[in-house]
């Protein structure tokens, strides 16, 4: 007689894909729409300052409360959505373009520059990416944007090094010596077939690392170093409402704070799942 055991029941699915993708996938696009319709949805400017109504409670007039300053939280958070979300699209597209050059050119020439890119790279992972961010603000000043081309070059090693392991292997697939027996260049080859091959693995890393680009840049808004008043910044929101919660006012810090918490861990879901489906093709 013979033991047999029971394989584990599949997640829910819904369309062919797992519940929870399901549900993070349809929050992310209900939070990319209220992004692109932000005027259309915020009852109020974000930037309404109404003293008389500082710290007031979710109700009709105000759905989630309003700031210290009487502006409404829900306008604030729609408005904050479109820096969230662009500033770490930004962000990733500058590493990628930085990381996956960096990775193919050292994966395709080996030697010495494969040597010099894996130190490079090495010591760039020995120097906290956040700290190294700060450095470069405090030499270039605060704001969004020095906070995307900073968080944008403590990205890149990251890619590079997932992008030569990647490029590694592709680089020794029987077509490359094909192409090159044809008397096409290296560069035309890797431009034309390697990148592009590579291409749905990077992408589905990159949806992984949209959340932590998001975290940080919010982290940086937090510190004072990111985004600047009057933004409406999710990160800058929950350094402006901490204040109130001494107060006994938890909103203006809780309806940004809970937002960032909501889309980094729907973008983690998704990512995960679109790097191993991705990764698999």
């Amino acid at each position: 007689m013979t033991a047999t055991t029971l394989a584990p029941a599949p997640p829910p699915v819904r369309g062919g894909y797992p519940l929870g993708v399901t549900v993070a996938g349809a929050f992310l696009a209900l939070v990319v729409l209220a992004a692109l319709f932000a005027p259309l949805l915020a009852p109020y400017a974000p930037d309404a300052i109404d003293l008389s109504a500082s710290l007031v409670g979710t109700g009709g007039e105000h759905l989630l409360g309003t700031d210290s300053s009487g502006q409404d939280l829900l306008s604030r958070a729609l408005y904050g959505a479109r820096t969230s979300l662009i500033a770490p699209v930004l962000l990733l597209a500058l590493a990628a373009v930085l990381g996956i050059s960096l990775g193919v050119l050292a994966a395709w020439r080996g030697g010495w520059v494969d040597a010099l890119v894996s130190r490079l790279t090495d010591v760039m992972y020995a120097f906290p990416g956040l700290l190294f961010t700060v450095l470069i603000i405090a030499v270039f000043g605060a704001g969004t944007t020095t906070s995307v081309l900073a968080l944008g070059l403590a990205f890149t090693p990251t890619i590079a090094k997932y992008t030569r392991s990647l490029a590694l292997s592709e680089a020794r697939k029987p077509y490359v010596d094909a192409y090159r027996v044809l008397g096409m260049g290296g560069a035309r080859i890797c431009a034309l077939h390697v990148v592009p091959n590579l291409g749905r693995a990077v992408l589905g890393y990159l949806v992984v690392l949209f959340g932590e680009a998001l975290m940080s840049l919010a982290t940086l808004s937090y510190l004072g170093f990111g985004a600047q008043p009057p933004s409406s910044d999710w990160g800058l929101m929950v350094q402006e409402g901490q204040a109130a919660v001494v107060q006994g006012a938890l909103l203006p810090a809780m309806v940004p704070g809970t937002a960032i918490a909501l889309v980094v861990v729907s973008f983690n879901v998704v990512g995960v799942w679109a790097a191993d489906r991705l990764g698999s093709r």
